[in-house]
């Protein structure tokens, strides 16, 4: 009879872990981000990268948990009259180690994800940059003038191949990014935000 009863809780179990599937990967792309800044002539978006791991754990058919640990960057290039002494562009570069946590809603191979995200500040500078395109580094500014954690939340699309993942989604940061009073009147109450397309490619 316990033979019995333990071989009908491992075709259970087994039956169960095939149902709901895991998976985990390595993915990148690229950033189109922005800050929100008041008393500019002009707010540019910023191009930089995305790179990381993700890993899925389904919890239905339908719906999953998706935690992601990313390097990504955001900024923007906004033009200015009278900053820090002088006018022209200035190119914010703002580096994160950031920790999305999505709910995944699965609909076939088309899954609607959102949820929460946790960034640290591992990088910062501000460049000057030229109207013959060189770039001077601003040395007033630094990592130390940022906060160093942002917090905000994601929402995107992803459509799921055999070896993969292809998609985009949006970050809309909750904290603004100045810490110091320079960054505070560079910035004002800037949040980060930034569209994110991405392919991710499963172990």
């Amino acid at each position: 009879m316990k033979l019995k009863l333990t071989g009908i809780l491992l075709i259970i179990l087994l039956g169960s872990s095939s149902l709901y599937a895991q998976k985990a990967g390595l993915k990148g792309g690229v950033n189109f981000s922005n800050l929100y800044v008041d008393n500019v002539d002009d707010e540019n978006m910023k191009v930089g990268f995305n790179a990381g791991a993700y890993y899925r754990a389904d919890l239905s058919p339908f719906f999953a948990i998706q935690p992601e640990f990313l390097f990504t960057q955001k900024g923007s290039e906004i033009v200015y009259n009278g900053f820090l002494g002088g006018s022209g562009k200035y190119r914010f570069n703002l580096n994160y180690v950031e920790a999305p946590i999505l709910g995944v809603i699965k609909l076939g191979n088309f899954n609607i994800q959102a949820g929460p995200y946790f960034g640290l500040l591992v990088g910062a500078n501000v460049k000057d940059v030229n109207s013959d395109g060189t770039i001077n580094s601003v040395e007033t500014l630094s990592r130390d003038d940022f906060n160093t954690l942002d917090t905000g939340i994601s929402g995107g699309v992803a459509f799921d191949f055999a070896a993969g993942t292809l998609g985009a989604r949006y970050d809309y940061g909750f904290k603004e990014i100045g810490h110091s009073q320079a960054a505070t009147n560079a910035t004002k109450d800037s949040k980060n935000s930034a569209l994110q397309l991405y392919v991710g490619f499963d172990f």
